[in-house]
Parts: C-alpha cells; sequence; structure tokens
C-alpha cells in the first residue's frame, strides 16, 4: 500500500490509539492507514483492535502521503532519527507530541519537508475532539488545510500560533482530565450523600454533558456556537438568592477552587515548556 492519500501513525499509545479511532470511526477507509509499532506484541493488538496494517515505522512512513508524529516527548528524537532517511520528498508531517517544536521536528527530517504541529485530546475516541494545528517549517496554508481535513470529522479545529500552543495544552490538551476530575470528585459526593454510583454517575454525567452544550451555545438541532452567553451568566441563572447552589459556590471559594484551577492550568503550561526545553 503506498500512495499520496495513505496515512501513517507513527506510535498507537492512547492518543495515537485514539486518532485512529476516531478517524476509522468518521469513515477513514482502514486501506489509507497504516499503524507505525516496533513492539510485535502491542502490533498484533493494533491489528486485530482496528483492522488495519501494521509495519515497522520506516516502511510505515516509506508508504505513506501523511505521517503522524504521535510518540511520546521525550521518544521523539530517537523516531525521527529511525524514519528520517525514509520520509519520501512531498511527505506532510504532523507531530502531536507536546511541547515538542515544529523546528526540533524538522531539523531531523530532509529539507523542505513541510511540519504542521496539532496539539488535540482524547476525545478523539467519540469524535468531540479539540484540536489546535500551527504551521511550522516548510508548512503552508495548503498544508494546514490538509490536516484540518483530517482532523474535521473527529471534532473541532482551530489554527494558532506556536507559542500558544503550551498554553493550549494546559487547557484543552490535559483539560479532558480536569474535568474527570471533577466528575469523580461530584459522583463521590452523590454517594456520600447516599445515592447508589451508578444513579450518581448518570446525574453527573448527564449534567456536564447538558452543561457543556450550553456552554457552547448549541441549539437543539446542533446547529453549533452562535448564540453562547458567558459562563458568568450561565452560573447567574442557576444560582437563586439564599438558595442551594450559592451556598455550594461559597464553599468552592472557601477552598480557592478558582484559584487553584488558575494554579493547575499555569502548571500544566511550564511542564509542557519544559518538555520542549528538555
Amino acid at each position: 500500500m503506498q500512495g499520496s492519500s495513505v496515512l501513517a501513525i507513527v506510535g498507537v499509545g492512547r492518543l495515537g490509539g485514539a486518532l485512529m479511532s476516531g478517524l476509522l470511526g468518521a469513515g477513514r477507509a482502514p486501506s489509507e492507514v497504516l499503524a507505525a509499532e516496533r513492539d510485535p506484541g502491542r502490533a498484533a493488538q493494533v491489528a486485530a483492535e482496528y483492522g488495519v496494517e501494521v509495519l515497522d515505522p520506516p516502511a510505515a512512513v516509506a508508504a505513506a502521503g501523511t505521517v503522524v508524529l504521535a510518540v511520546k516527548p521525550q521518544d521523539m528524537g530517537s523516531v525521527l532519527d529511525q524514519i528520517g532517511a525514509h520520509i519520501k520528498p512531498g511527505t506532510l508531517v504532523v507531530s502531536v507530541a507536546a511541547g515538542v517544536s515544529s523546528s526540533f521536528v524538522a531539523q531531523r527530517l530532509p529539507a523542505g519537508t513541510p511540519v504542521v504541529r496539532v496539539m488535540t485530546n482524547t476525545p478523539l475516541l467519540v469524535s468531540a475532539a479539540m484540536s489546535a494545528l500551527c504551521a511550522g517549517p516548510g508548512a503552508g496554508d495548503e498544508h494546514l488545510a490538509t490536516v484540518e481535513e483530517m482532523l474535521r470529522p473527529v471534532g473541532r479545529v482551530v489554527r494558532v500560533s506556536e507559542s500558544q500552543l503550551d498554553a493550549v495544552t494546559a487547557l484543552s490538551g490535559s483539560g479532558p482530565a480536569y474535568f474527570f476530575y471533577l466528575i469523580e470528585a461530584m459522583i463521590e459526593g452523590g454517594v456520600l450523600l447516599g445515592l447508589p454510583r451508578a444513579l450518581a454517575a448518570e446525574l453527573v454525567v448527564q449534567t456536564a454533558a447538558g452543561s457543556a452544550l450550553m456552554a457552547r451555545g448549541a441549539a437543539g438541532d446542533g446547529s453549533g456556537a452562535s448564540g453562547a452567553e458567558h459562563p458568568s451568566l450561565l452560573r447567574e441563572a442557576v444560582t437563586s438568592p439564599g438558595g442551594t447552589t450559592i451556598a455550594a459556590l461559597r464553599e468552592f471559594d472557601r477552598a480557592a477552587v478558582r484559584a487553584a484551577v488558575l494554579d493547575a492550568v499555569e502548571a500544566a503550561c511550564a511542564r509542557s515548556r519544559e518538555l520542549g526545553a528538555s
């Protein structure tokens, strides 16, 4: 299998697997997707789970028109050393590794190879990802448009400058974990109040999903974000004078939850910068 329409995903771990699952679930043909995996056990698992051909990384990138690098940041250098000489002229290389600059990638590839850097997140699995992308060395609007077309079936896509990607990583890249953390805590609160865990989970998860739709401003027909209200207005609409919600929000303020969130996002951004520097 070889051709400009072939996509090779190098590294099929959590994020690479989520991307593969999302793209296949959104209708991309398995015959147009290659998995590049060095571990034989993982390669067999990927082939069985996704129904795609699995090759070693050099063979996979040599056969692809677009290569997605979904390896861990600390492994990026060694992977690029392994595959760099096998990248065909004109191949588009997309990096989804947190903290790894596009220049780091481009310097280890054949001269002129277009590089696009992307920060996405695990809701790829349910075609609800938030992806941000920027042009690296050698990449132009046509390359950004190609990556947007690839990612749009699995969520929303925005263009940003590379200097903003560490902040994007801290918000939407790591963001699902923050919401899962809060959901988990709220479920435990329901159990503490005597609700069965399954009922508490249903109440909390549906409340989170509905609140997200309201924050996005999506109409009942799924028409999009027009008409979205500011989160503070949505919060105020639930907060009656002297009621239950204001009592709960007072406890959040006493615990400095808002400040903790700001500190957490700042810490995630700093860690992304550290990964890039190392």
